[in-house]
């Protein structure tokens, strides 16, 4: 039967493998670090987000309509200049007075968030963004505005020409967007009435108020209809695919036929006493 060697075991050889979980420990502390470095890291990013990222965002989704410019702040606490244009290869820009102030903060389901133009409303709107299969939703509850007429000067025709005048108050209390697939789906409603309204098309002054009404759902319609005034507007439209199409008609009082006539000829086609008018 063969005898297990009594003799001691190398000293180099003890070193040897004592070096090597040694070094095995400190490969296994530095790869702890480079973990905890990279998590460290991707956090503050995600803390110190750039408002320029979210206003990228908001430029590449309306297409170039709508810029969040000289932003400020992050992401989740910022501020910025709100410009309507009239997207790519435009030069009509409008901008509101003040600038417009956000908070957004994650939640279960996504994202909720605050929105404060300062110049226009005495309450944030109240944005709540989740994601869904296939696409995301955008509800925006509590949206009262009063903005310049003059703004929508910034989306290009036909406004450029009208150059409208006067005093918008926009009002939302459950709207929603959703994306699907890339096709945008609204639902509840919306209404914008215009007060005072004028044009540098006509020197008569104010020409009316008006309402603007949006309805949400499989195919969202919107309705024009005038309140009271010497321009009297009325229309219908309706969203097929990403596309909006409006036909509507323009007339003026028996009494204001001759101050209107110029503003008639050009905002649509004439037939008779009324204009015609068709977008999209």
């Amino acid at each position: 039967m063969a005898r297990r060697s009594t003799f001691p075991r190398s000293p180099a050889l003890r070193s040897g493998r004592a070096g090597s979980r040694g070094q095995s420990v400190v490969a296994t502390y530095r790869r702890w670090a480079v973990l905890g470095a990279a998590a460290g890291a991707l956090g503050a990013l995600l803390v110190y987000a750039p408002a320029a990222w979210l206003a990228a965002g908001v430029s590449q989704a309306s297409k170039g309509q709508v810029l969040l410019a000289d932003a400020r702040g992050t992401v989740w606490n910022g501020s910025a200049q709100l410009v309507l244009t009239g997207g790519a290869n435009s030069n009509d820009a409008t901008a509101l007075p003040e600038r417009l102030e956000w908070t957004l903060r994650p939640s279960w389901s996504g994202l909720r968030g605050n929105v404060l133009p300062t110049c226009c409303s005495a309450q944030p709107a109240q944005l709540v963004a989740s994601a869904r299969w296939g696409g995301a939703r955008l509800d925006v509850r509590a949206l009262k505005l009063n903005l310049p007429a003059e703004l929508l000067s910034g989306l290009g025709t036909p406004w450029n020409t009208l150059n409208p005048q006067g005093q918008l108050a926009l009002v939302a209390n459950e709207l929603s967007l959703d994306w699907v697939e890339g096709r945008m789906q609204l639902g509840g409603s919306a209404t914008m009435d215009m007060t005072n309204a004028s044009s540098r098309l006509s020197t008569l002054r104010p020409l009316g108020d008006y309402r603007l009404s949006l309805t949400g759902g499989p195919s969202p319609s919107l309705q024009l209809q005038t309140i009271q005034g010497a321009l009297q507007l009325s229309g219908t439209g309706q969203w097929v695919g990403s596309r909006m199409r409006f036909a509507g008609e323009a007339s003026a009082a028996p009494e204001r036929e001759a101050a209107l006539s110029n503003l008639l000829n050009i905002i649509g086609r004439r037939q008779g006493t009324k204009s015609l008018i068709s977008l999209g």
